[in-house]
């Protein structure tokens, strides 16, 4: 699928032997001067928006919902057919909780509705197709503004300072992307642009890990940049080897799935380090990140608009109280997102935090479709679910998916065929998965009509039935 020309896009598809001997020229600029004049702004609103009084904040909420919902009113039909429907006015916006005239939407509206909700046509030159797993293995593709970049980045940086990362010190990162043995013969490659030292978590072997572990111990003061499930594969084996954690690790942050408390405890006694975690999603809707003195989650005013509905759809404002992440984000303005439901859920504190100050939305215990499923491949290493997530064509006609295992380093891919759906898809699947698994695991594809739920009604994205004992 077509992708934007833009710096980020360019720099993503040089080769890494390229990138490798410009190393020691790059690393003398600042990350700072080479993300660009946007990053620098963003960062600095970031730094300074987090400690606004809530008035204040509510007050930019206010605005900046107003103009999403102008735009989408102005140019895109299926707004205006919801609005008018709602009897909805735009203009007359003078509050956040106005928003609750209008009424929710939800995966299902973006896959039938995703062309008539665009304000712009999708092949503008500075418009991206993404995508995500979605609820239940079920693809989701819609279209977003190539420069959100800068501004999602300056956000997750600015969350990261909190517990004493800055630019331009090392991340060694953990998140799925998919790398190659170097001339070594380590699955590493380094980005000398932003200082990150990427390993495959798709090759999670006790040999592999090992050789990360000893190769970070070697790249000087840095943290962590992971799945929850990557490093607790390498705390793990930490244990299990009877081997010391690197000492120059200063933090660990981990994304992109559940956070299981006891999970976090053991990291945590195995690293001598903060576990510090971020909440967000593809659709760049809600960003939350942890206080730097609890682990409730502190959710970004200036970012997009949370709301939290219970079972019913009414507010939930008493503290205690669990709904689901409502969103509305002001950072797309190619295909809005106005109260999206997230299928994610959390429990609702406050909006002002005893311990640093901040006058945010504080939520905790966050779950959702995020978790921690695995492949397990021949040798026993584990691979997360959430390491396949992709984000191109490479489900463009699917409707649902879901490995199924019951040997390991071997799996079926059930596949719900969508409109359109054809062997050029079946082949695309299959390159591109296979290219990620590199032989850890191999699978076939089987065409199905649909894929159970479990029994408590709940998707699953890996039926695992592998009998091997795991430790």
């Amino acid at each position: 699928m077509r992708q934007a020309v833009s710096a980020k896009n360019c720099w993503a598809k040089v080769s890494p032997w390229l990138k490798a001997p410009a190393s020691y020229l790059l690393e003398r600029v600042r990350p700072d001067i080479w993300l660009g004049r946007r990053f620098r702004r963003e960062l600095r609103f970031a730094d300074l928006s987090q400690w606004w009084c809530l008035d204040r904040a509510r007050s930019y909420q206010a605005d900046r919902l107003k103009a999403i919902l102008l735009l989408a009113d102005g140019a895109s039909p299926f707004y205006r057919g919801a609005f008018d429907k709602a009897g909805f006015d735009p203009a007359a916006l003078r509050s956040a909780q106005d928003l609750q005239a209008l009424p929710t939407i939800d995966r299902s509206t973006l896959r039938t509705h995703l062309d008539r909700m665009c304000v712009v046509p999708p092949q503008c030159g500075d418009v991206d197709y993404t995508s995500t797993g979605g609820t239940g293995g079920t693809p989701l593709g819609f279209y977003i503004s190539s420069n959100r970049s800068a501004t999602e980045y300056a956000y997750l940086i600015a969350s990261w300072q909190r517990v004493g990362f800055h630019l331009g010190l090392p991340l060694a990162v953990l998140r799925g992307k998919t790398v190659r043995r170097d001339r070594k013969g380590l699955y590493h490659e380094y980005d000398p642009v932003l200082r990150y030292h990427y390993y495959s978590s798709f090759h999670m072997t006790d040999e592999s890990v090992g050789r990360y572990l000893e190769h970070i111990a070697t790249i000087g003061p840095c943290f962590l940049h992971v799945y929850p499930s990557s490093v607790a594969a390498l705390a793990k084996f930490i244990s299990r080897a009877g081997v010391k954690a690197p000492d120059n690790i200063r933090g660990i942050i981990a994304e992109s799935e559940t956070v299981y408390p006891g999970q976090r405890q053991m990291v945590e006694e195995v690293f001598g380090c903060r576990y510090f975690s971020c909440y967000g999603h593809s659709e760049k809707l809600v960003l939350a990140a942890e206080c730097e003195f609890s682990t409730d989650y502190h959710v970004w005013p200036t970012y997009g608009y949370c709301e939290l509905l219970d079972e019913q759809g009414r507010p939930v404002t008493t503290p205690g109280e669990r709904g689901e992440i409502i969103g509305t984000g002001f950072i797309n303005t190619v295909v809005p997102f106005i109260r999206y439901r997230t299928g994610d859920y959390a429990t609702y504190v406050g909006d002002h935090c005893e311990a640093c100050g901040r006058e945010h939305v504080l939520i905790r215990d966050i779950r959702g479709h995020r978790t921690q499923e695995m492949l397990v491949a021949a040798d026993g290493s584990e691979i997360s679910w959430t390491a396949l997530n992709m984000h191109d064509d490479t489900f463009l006609h699917v409707r649902q998916f879901q490995f199924y295992q019951d040997t390991p380093g071997q799996a079926v891919l059930r596949v719900v065929p969508a409109e359109g759906f054809g062997d050029e898809d079946q082949q695309r699947i299959q390159q591109n998965l296979g290219r990620k698994l590199d032989g850890q695991v191999t699978f076939t594809i089987e065409r199905v009509e649909s894929i159970p739920l479990s029994p408590r009604g709940k998707a699953v994205y890996v039926d695992q039935r592998s009998a091997l004992d795991r430790p």
